[in-house]
């Protein structure tokens, strides 16, 4: 295990970050709020302790191995969701434990979107400004992580795209280096946060909420700087700007790179994931939309309609945003946009949950496993398009998923065990895992009701899901630590 180099990474890493603590020192001068000087102190106080790390193994030049991925990977997303914690934690109002603050940034930095604040309207500008700033740089080094890092430790769902399944990616690679394929992805995400801006200001929004809203809603974060999230504005035009983006944002960002580079749609009609992307958001829209109409939950059939729209994209791309109270929705319709957050959105791109390509490949994969028990010598390849996935990967994503429920089975029994009733713990540990954000239950309006406990096992769920439960199991496993 090379310490060094991973530390070297580390310290580099820290002191890059502390310059996201200067953004919301502007934003509170600006707006007048008195809660910027804890930003200034949290950027010299991790200005430091980046050079402390670094400075030691400033000369180690060594390569990353296998194994030092993992660890570096792993230590990004930990040390880094702690560390933006520090602001939260000095900050006078809102008065956040240790606990808590934690809690808030690491379900920023994973673009989860739950949160334990209320009164959002009444908090600093400054502090809203860095939650959405927060799950903005999230969903950027989610990206990185999915094209430059995961593929080369071989765990990312980006890796079933991009070299193991037909389509654009595999025939063309964005750009000759990886470098400059995560360079790429940058640009086209840039584009898409000023776009989504641009839409929500002239959908209505003031400048402000219309900048937070982008970060959060291209990141596929959920966090918003109203209690009542996009409800806040009752309007059409911003909820339509919104299901718009949030769709384009739960796509493969591949797909957006060769669109804008082709001036074409042709890939998104060819890929599989994507048209398996689109069926499941049909689906479940059609089928919410309905059951509200039946039920006559809204007497507006433009209110049944937005709503039911809204809340069905929200929840199934795990970003999480509100325009109704959902939990409170007739029927199975609440538990049914839970489950589908478990699809989630595609690989590659800021959305949480399983990804569509290990559901599509678990479904056809069983459809073949029917078609033995009549044929049981056929050799019969599991396909998606028109080329055959080779065995390796099929067993990987049955691993995958093995895994998922295990882990989801023992932090369910976990939660339980705090004190939180059967379908909010539930909810909570999908609202997690899944990166989604809002639950059922006692965790519908935020987990500030939660014990502690409850908390840190939701941080580690956040943490898992965003990591893709490999890359942070593995640490913990023997075979890891012995030479």
């Amino acid at each position: 295990m090379n310490w060094s180099v991973a530390l070297r990474i580390l310290g580099l890493l820290l002191m890059i970050f502390s310059i996201t603590m200067l953004p919301p020192v502007a934003v509170g001068l600006f707006y007048g709020d008195q809660a910027w000087f804890p930003f200034l102190q949290s950027f010299a106080m991790i200005l430091t302790a980046g050079p402390i790390a670094w400075f030691p193994v400033r000369n180690k030049q060594k390569d990353l191995r296998l194994r030092d991925g993992f660890l570096v990977v792993a230590s990004f997303w930990t040390v880094l969701g702690t560390a933006g914690a520090l602001p939260l934690f000095l900050v006078d109002q809102p008065s956040m434990s240790f606990t808590d603050a934690v809690f808030e940034s690491m379900s920023g930095l994973t673009t989860t979107g739950a949160t334990v604040l209320a009164g959002l309207d009444m908090l600093p500008k400054s502090i809203l400004f860095y939650r959405q700033q927060l799950q903005w740089f999230g969903g950027m080094g989610i990206i990185v992580l999915a094209v430059a890092v995961l593929p080369m430790l071989g765990v990312g769902g980006m890796q079933l795209y991009r070299a193991e399944t037909p389509g654009p990616v595999k025939d063309t690679k964005l750009t000759p280096r990886i470098t400059e394929t995560a360079k790429a992805l940058w640009y086209v995400y840039l584009a898409f946060t000023i776009l989504c801006g641009l839409a929500y200001l002239l959908a209505g929004m003031e400048p402000f909420d219309a900048i937070c809203h982008a970060f959060s809603t291209v990141a596929i974060g959920g966090f918003s700087t109203h209690d009542l999230s996009i409800g806040f504005f009752a309007s059409p035009a911003i909820d339509i700007v919104a299901i718009v983006f949030m769709i384009l944002a739960g796509v493969n960002f591949s797909l957006h790179f060769f669109a804008w580079q082709n001036v074409s749609v042709r890939h998104y009609r060819h890929d599989p994931e994507f048209r398996a992307y689109a069926f499941v958001l049909l689906m479940v829209s059609a089928i919410v939309i309905i059951s509200l109409a039946l039920k006559d939950t809204y007497t507006d059939w433009n209110a049944t309609l937005i709503n039911g729209l809204f809340q069905s994209v929200s929840i199934a791309t795990t970003t999480g945003f509100t325009t109704a109270n959902y939990a409170a929705w007739p029927g199975a319709l609440p538990v049914l946009l839970i489950f589908a957050s478990f699809i989630g959105g595609c690989a590659g791109s800021t959305a949480g949950g399983i990804k569509v390509i290990r559901w599509l490949l678990i479904a056809k994969q069983g459809a073949r496993e029917i078609v033995r028990l009549v044929h049981p010598n056929a050799e019969i390849p599991v396909k998606l398009g028109k080329s055959a996935v080779p065995a390796r990967i099929v067993d990987a994503v049955w691993g995958f998923f093995s895994v998922y429920v295990v882990v989801f089975g023992l932090m369910l029994l976990v939660m339980m065990s705090t004190g939180l009733d059967q379908v909010t713990a539930f909810s909570a540990v999908a609202a997690t895992l899944n990166n989604l954000g809002p639950g059922l239950g006692d965790v519908a309006a935020g987990f500030m009701n939660v014990s502690d406990t409850a908390k840190w096992v939701s941080v580690a769920g956040m943490l898992l899901g965003r990591l893709e439960i490999f890359t942070l199991l593995v640490l913990v496993t023997p075979t890891f630590w012995r030479h």
